[in-house]
């Protein structure tokens, strides 16, 4: 698969400072490919900027208007379903990020939509402080969206677009049922910010969140262009941006690396994610994920909620990273159409009405669309952890690992195993990881070799390593994974940074998803853990400050490390191989208190008494053929 790489010139140049501050069924007939896209109505597109969007409490938030134009650039008289993006990023800088933003509006404008791009409170030209969805901006989202569908301009109906911090204030205006919303579409949205993204595995994310909140503070201190026409409000909102640098963006990174509220779950994130209201979702909702991307985990947890509650619902995973999948790069090679594409027809059967049999068939447009990693093909599925089609597979750790010298995975041991995990800090540096974990930001300014996210074979030198024989037959995976290790150290805590990977005959090792775990947060919430044929395929961990734990030092403890969920098919011949690491760099960093305890080695023990094992959910051949 070739990916284009979306334009973001503009959006890198804005971040270049900031950067130097923050060093199954079977597949779908052929008939479903007979729908094609409409051509244009309108020859071109008009902008209304600024447009003033009074909120309950009084704040002002501003909005750009584009609609459809005649051929001498004057807006077409009439009215339109209106499609609404809300975004922190400051829609002026935004048009110029390219895929950062998604689509480009133009396409459904000129097919007979109109576009609302407003800024979030506290960002861009809106008033307000920025606080990054809570409660007052939540309710900001559901209030633009009625706003929009009593303009002069709309003619009652409205949809929602957008990815990431767009896709994530989609679920929350629409789980407060705004009048006239008939459809969203999130690409890579959050389910649960803390596990998501914040702290994967109760470690701070110091790869991606610094430069998201720089990104938003520095977009938000950019003179609001709507100072020329209405001074007062240009000035108050520049005002207000720059007081949350002092009184939201900064504090709650300090908070969170000092180990104080912020870097325990609770409620503070329960807020702020939108699993705790996905349930509320009543609208036709498609959904865009990566199997790189920083939500890798979350978005197919949301479809999983959308689909229990009978929701129209569909869902494109593919090998992207989170640029990647915001532009819909690639998206195409799923066989339903480019992002523009996809978006026209979903809001042209859901918020127009207009007829599309086979959108509503899952024979012809299944439920789940996924990239299978190992063989290229895209495959299909109904359920995301289908226990008609997936069953647990547990591969077993045997022996003793040591450098150059791997231990061996599904074989029952026979003697106790016991393998050291030193603490290399440069672990996970050369590996996809590290791209994933910078929202693809690396790989777009070619910052490291290439080579260190195609291979992970210079990083899995300061990994203790466990593989399978080569494989005689094809191992199909589809799902999230467990690894339950029994590891020790001296000090009772430590960071277990988890990798699993594919190894070619060659050599060649490709990654395929990873999972994080501090051992003295390993308290599990079994009522809240996902099993499957009775044992742990997706672990819960409370991750809250009382539930933290130190073992005895040299204690023998069992960790559930959840591998976030993945879709891949080992060939025969090639090898299936867990990595273990203590540090995960640039991704994860201790916070104070947990640092004393991490700069230690671990041990890892695998024995009939300590039965540490992999546990993956297979797929049944059965399942959907490629594409």
């Amino acid at each position: 698969m070739v990916l284009r790489r979306p334009t973001l010139l503009p959006v890198i140049a804005l971040l270049a400072p900031l950067l130097a501050v923050f060093l199954a069924v079977p597949a779908p007939p052929a008939t479903a490919a007979v729908w094609s896209p409409r051509p244009a109505d309108y020859p071109g597109t008009v902008t209304q900027r600024d447009l003033a969007i009074p909120m309950s409490d009084g704040t002002v938030l501003r909005g750009d208007l584009t609609l459809p134009a005649d051929a001498d650039g004057a807006a077409v008289p009439g009215r339109w379903p209106v499609v609404v993006t809300i975004t922190a990023y400051n829609k002026s800088a935004q048009a110029a990020g390219g895929g950062l933003a998604g689509s480009d509006p133009t396409y459904l404008v000129e097919r007979g939509y109109a576009q609302l791009t407003v800024d979030a409170r506290g960002t861009g030209s809106s008033e307000g402080t920025w606080c990054a969805f809570c409660t007052r901006e939540d309710t900001d989202s559901g209030e633009v969206v009625t706003w929009a569908v009593e303009q002069p301009w709309s003619n009652g109906s409205t949809a929602m677009s957008g990815p990431s911090y767009m896709g994530i204030d989609q679920i929350f205006a629409a789980a407060s049922h705004p009048k006239g919303l008939k459809a969203i579409f999130p690409q890579v949205p959050a389910a649960d910010v803390y596990r998501d993204v914040v702290a994967s595995g109760g470690q701070v994310d110091v790869g991606f969140i610094p430069l998201w909140m720089g990104l938003v503070t520095g977009t938000g201190v950019i003179p609001p262009a709507v100072t020329a026409g209405d001074p007062r409000s240009g000035l108050t909102a520049l005002a207000q941006h720059l007081g949350a640098i002092g009184s939201f963006t900064a504090p709650m990174l300090l908070n969170a690396l000092g180990g104080q509220d912020q870097a325990y779950d609770g409620d503070f994130y329960a807020q702020r994610s939108p699993i705790n209201v996905v349930d509320e979702v009543q609208v036709p909702t498609f959904l865009v994920s990566g199997e790189y991307d920083l939500f890798q985990r979350g978005t197919p947890l949301l479809f999983e909620r959308l689909q229990q509650h009978g929701v129209p619902v569909r869902m494109v995973t593919g090998p992207w990273n989170h640029l990647q999948a915001s532009a819909g790069d690639g998206l195409a090679e799923a066989g339903h159409g480019s992002l523009q594409e996809l978006q026209l027809r979903w809001f042209d059967h859901w918020v127009k009405g207009v007829p599309d049999p086979r959108l509503d068939d899952p024979r012809d447009f299944a439920p789940i669309t996924y990239y299978e990693q190992g063989t290229g093909a895209w495959r299909t599925a109904n359920r995301w952890v289908d226990p008609a089609d997936v069953r647990a597979t547990s591969l077993p750790l045997a022996g003793s690992a040591a450098p150059g010298r791997p231990g061996t995975l599904g074989t029952a041991p026979t003697t106790a195993g016991r393998s050291t995990v030193l603490p290399v800090p440069v672990s996970g540096l050369c590996s996809r990881s590290s791209d994933q974990w910078t929202a693809g930001l690396l790989s777009e300014l070619e910052l490291l070799n290439g080579a260190c996210f195609e291979d992970n074979r210079v990083n899995d030198t300061s990994s203790t390593l466990f593989e399978t024989s080569p494989l005689t037959q094809t191992l199909p995976v589809l799902g999230p994974i467990d690894a339950r290790l029994y590891v020790s150290s001296n000090t009772g805590d430590g960071m277990l940074s988890v990798g699993v990977s594919d190894v070619a005959p060659d050599g060649s090792v490709r990654r395929l998803t990873g999972g994080w775990q501090v051992i003295s947060m390993r308290s599990l919430d079994t009522d809240r853990t996902r099993y499957l044929d009775g044992k742990v395929l997706q672990p819960y961990h409370p991750f809250t400050q009382a539930s933290v734990s130190l073992a005895k030092p040299g204690q023998v403890v069992p960790v559930d490390v959840e591998v976030f969920p993945t879709g891949a098919a080992l060939q025969p011949g090639h090898r299936l191989r867990l990595s273990v690491q203590a540090f995960d760099v640039p991704h994860l960093a201790p916070t104070l208190p947990q640092l004393p305890g991490v700069l230690t080695a671990l041990t890892l023990h695998s024995s009939a008494a300590y039965p540490s094992a992999l546990v993956l959910p297979t797929r049944g051949r059965q399942a959907g053929s490629p594409r």
